[in-house]
């Protein structure tokens, strides 16, 4: 009796795992209506040669702002992730701070760039808070105006992190992703942080 019990579960198993199989082979083909591989990153880890975009649009009170994507949050730990200290100190006076990832790098509209992104359903991440309660007034994909504007927007937010690391997803599925220069973005005001944030974001990638 127990030799059939064992059978009948290993036969449940190998069953489980041929189900599961086509569906893991089908996310791993997915890709971007172009052809490009999913899921496509902005973050995967410091210079790893999957990332794309640049966070150089640096906004509103800039000077409040410190990044560091190298850090890691133990020493000895190989994977990074990004570092975003807010101290909201106002110093160009606008009351909130913010950064995007470009492409190309300070590209504000003003020239061609961007990513075809049609394909992509969802862009998700991974963050968190250095104490848990920091507030960020958006996250954000596309967005930007100017002559070669972003073919489309989608935000989550306003939100508060968690001291725990939390995936988050901004939906996708009905944005014309075809020219995305801005391919994420995130904002914090001072308002809602009197005393300043450190945020820590990971994983970033469109799915």
């Amino acid at each position: 009796m127990k030799n059939l019990a064992v059978l009948f579960l290993g036969s449940l198993l190998a069953g489980v795992s041929l189900l599961r199989a086509p569906l893991l082979a089908q996310m791993e083909g997915r890709t971007l209506l172009n052809g490009t591989p999913l899921p496509f990153f902005i973050y995967k880890a410091h210079r790893a040669p999957e990332n794309h975009y640049i966070p150089s649009g640096w906004m509103g009170d800039y000077g409040d702002l410190r990044f560091d994507d190298r850090f890691k949050e133990r020493a000895r730990d190989d994977k990074t992730c990004i570092r975003v200290v807010y101290n909201a100190r106002a110093s160009q006076g606008a009351g909130w701070a913010g950064i995007y990832w470009q492409n190309p790098a300070n590209n504000w509209g003003n020239r061609d760039g961007g990513y075809n992104l049609n394909g992509a359903t969802r862009l998700v991440f991974l963050a968190r808070g250095s104490q848990g309660g920091e507030h960020v007034a958006e996250f954000k994909v596309g967005g930007i105006e100017g002559t070669y504007r972003d073919s489309g927007a989608a935000a989550i937010g306003p939100l508060f992190l968690t001291k725990a690391w939390k995936e988050y997803a901004i939906a996708l599925g009905d944005q014309e992703l075809s020219s995305i220069a801005g391919g994420f973005c995130l904002v914090m005001t001072r308002d809602q942080n009197p005393k300043g944030a450190t945020v820590l974001l990971d994983n970033i990638r469109f799915e």
